[in-house]
């Protein structure tokens, strides 16, 4: 009787559902029809993905998001001067060579600089024959690294207001406060393989407290900051109070293995202790030379510090590879060894596919709900891997779920929506796949809580949803839950979206009449 009672609840539940299911897709396919028709112009589509809402962006380096620009503004008020050699300079300096005195006076110069500190110019031909894209996009980070101490709080609120620009939800950062960075670089460098590993970390594990603490004190200070000058909770509240937040601590893979031990082991511990931080990530440029000789041991520390830590998500650049620019052997197995140190998304995966049977990775991708963090304008920049050379859609055909995300879009000069219209334009995503990745960046996102969709199938509500996302069985779920709050959302805003189509189609001009004394 009571499975006959529960057949008839759930029953009747699913005929509830089924209007409301219809008129989803309608609205969908009116979106689809519309993107279809703005598809040729690039400027409507880029207007119509705008508005577009997108879920979260997964993989996005807080030092790489703001623009030269941003970073140039910030040292013109400290104070910074531009060497003849574009090298951003402290005071005192000499008046005429403050960069406020190059934006206003010497606009030509100052062009230089914005090229010099990130792609612009690379991107447009300037400098191309003479240094890689790699190579302009990573040492932009050192040449405006003089400028950035005590700057993570403006950062974050650009990266806030890009985001609500965007449409965006959601933002995990890859950001360690400073002090760690300072903790990192002291450590001694001492000979380490990974039969030390445990007797390592007994003696560093001795010292953790006190640079947690001072850790989290220092992003107290900066979300501060940031709350206060986005006037979040007042009635002059910018968007970008409304984008949640979370972050993602980062070790280095090309340091010496004790500073690798060291970064890695104050990630996890961080992201254990504060709430704040749901995940740790590996960073640094995979094909230099130390990470490439220190891969294994790499990934034995992420396991054995997940084994410590096991709360604590693991998403990890894996694969951020060309074929060219290492020898074949180096791309044989990144990915698939990350995924078995325990990665629970891949940043990049470019190069999955000069992997060894790499059909049998995708699979346990998809068999595993493994998701690939997907940077277009990255690849193509930093490793000229673009169009029908791009994996997405390998991804794709695997069932492997893929998220769009800007990694430095700042430095990149990209934002979340150009990367949607690359994939549109590009990859042929239509708008029913941009749908599910805006879905799947929640998803597969860290933020604490289960979702909305059953066995992680975006579209496919779970049970206590399937009368829709208003029923007393869902709103407990997300009362509950940051991500059934956040994907909830989300669904409200492709309601919104869907049913303002007509807004895309406006009524054509009427013919204009022919000016007195023409022939027309």
């Amino acid at each position: 009787m009571k499975r006959l009672l529960a057949s008839i609840l759930l029953a009747g539940s699913v005929l509830a559902s089924a209007p409301a299911a219809r008129a989803d897709a309608a609205g969908e396919a009116r979106a689809a029809r519309v993107m279809d028709a703005l598809s040729g112009n690039a400027a409507m589509l880029r207007t119509f993905l705008q508005a577009m809402p997108k879920g979260g962006d997964l993989h996005n380096h807080l030092g790489g998001t703001p623009s030269a620009e941003d970073w140039l503004g910030w040292a013109g008020k400290a104070g910074f001067c531009a060497g003849a050699d574009l090298a951003l300079v402290p005071p005192p300096c000499a008046e005429a060579d403050k960069i406020t005195r190059l934006a206003s006076d010497r606009p030509f110069d100052y062009a230089k600089l914005v090229d010099h500190l990130g792609t612009r110019g690379w991107q447009h031909g300037i400098g191309a024959d003479d240094v890689s894209g790699h190579t302009q996009f990573f040492i932009s980070f050192d040449r405006f690294g003089p400028a950035a101490r005590g700057q993570m709080a403006q950062a974050m609120m650009v990266a806030l207001r890009t985001t609500a620009g965007d449409h965006g939800l959601y933002l995990e950062l890859m950001h360690n406060p400073e002090v760690m960075m300072a903790s990192i670089l002291a450590a001694p460098d001492v000979p380490l393989g990974e039969a030390g590993l445990a007797a390592r970390y007994a003696q560093e594990v001795k010292a953790l407290a006190p640079v947690i603490a001072r850790a989290r004190a220092e992003l107290d200070r900066d979300e501060a900051t940031v709350r206060k000058g986005l006037a979040c909770g007042t009635a002059a509240a910018d968007p970008a109070c409304g984008v949640a937040l979370h972050y993602l601590a980062s070790g280095f893979r090309a340091l010496p293995p004790a500073q690798v031990f060291r970064s890695l082991i104050l990630s996890f511990a961080l992201a254990d202790a504060d709430p704040r931080y749901v995940g740790i990530n590996l960073v640094q440029p995979e094909d230099w030379p130390v990470a490439l000789r220190d891969y294994d041991l790499h990934m034995a520390m992420v396991r054995f510090l997940a084994a410590k830590y096991p709360r604590v998500h693991r998403t990890l650049h894996a694969g951020e590879l060309a074929f060219g620019q290492v020898p074949p052997a180096a791309m044989k197995n990144h990915m698939r060894k990350a995924i078995a140190a325990g990665a629970e998304r891949i940043g990049h995966g470019s190069g999955i596919a000069y992997e060894d049977n790499a059909p049998a990775t995708l699979r346990k991708m998809a068999a595993d709900h493994i998701a690939v963090e997907v940077n277009l304008t990255s690849n193509d920049v930093i490793l000229d891997v673009k169009g029908g050379a791009h994996p997405i859609n390998l991804y794709r055909r695997f069932g492997v779920p893929v998220t769009l995300s800007t990694d430095d879009q700042g430095i990149l000069r990209t934002d979340l929506t150009n990367e949607y219209e690359r994939a549109v334009r590009e990859q042929g995503l239509t708008y029913a796949d941009l749908k599910k990745v805006a879905r799947d960046s929640l998803e597969f996102g860290f933020m604490p809580g289960t979702g909305l969709w059953r066995d992680r199938r975006a579209g496919e509500p779970v049970a206590a949803c399937a009368a829709g996302f208003a029923a007393p069985a869902c709103r407990a779920l997300q009362a509950g839950s940051e991500k059934a709050r956040l994907e909830a959302e989300l669904e409200a805003r492709f309601d919104r979206f869907e049913a303002g189509m007509d807004d895309w189609n406006p009524a054509p001009s009427p013919p204009s009449e022919a000016a007195p004394g023409t022939n027309e």
